[in-house]
């Protein structure tokens, strides 16, 4: 065989053991440093998700006493409301004059100054 003829056929013979040639599975390995890092990225998930439900509760909690003090405040506003009210019925001009002479005080005319609000 001639040289050329040699070369043809090997390079043949090595095109068919490239094809041949059994593929082999890439296996995924994972190094320490990539495990860490999952670990890692896992604990700030986790952390960040507690973190996300304590701070809901602690706002939930901050409005239910929001809420409750201004219940306790328009209670308070309706109380004191009653209360002027009644000071108002209470101080009429009529009513104290009454509860004088009950106590044995006289209307003296020229005693009696005028004051206005």
């Amino acid at each position: 065989m001639s040289n050329a003829a040699v070369k043809i056929k090997t390079q043949e013979v090595q095109r068919q053991e490239r094809r041949t040639r059994p593929k082999r599975k890439r296996q995924f390995r994972t190094t320490l440093g990539e495990k860490v890092l999952l670990l890692a990225f896992a604990v700030f998930v986790v952390y960040c998700g507690i973190q996300i439900v304590s701070n809901q509760v602690a706002i939930y909690q901050t409005n239910k006493q929001i809420q409750k003090l201004e219940v306790m405040i328009q209670e308070q506003k309706k109380y004191n409301n009653d209360l002027s009210v009644q000071v108002q019925e209470l101080s009429t001009y009529e009513r104290i004059l009454e509860k004088a002479k009950e106590l044995g005080f006289s209307l003296n005319e020229n005693n009696v100054k005028v004051v206005q609000d």
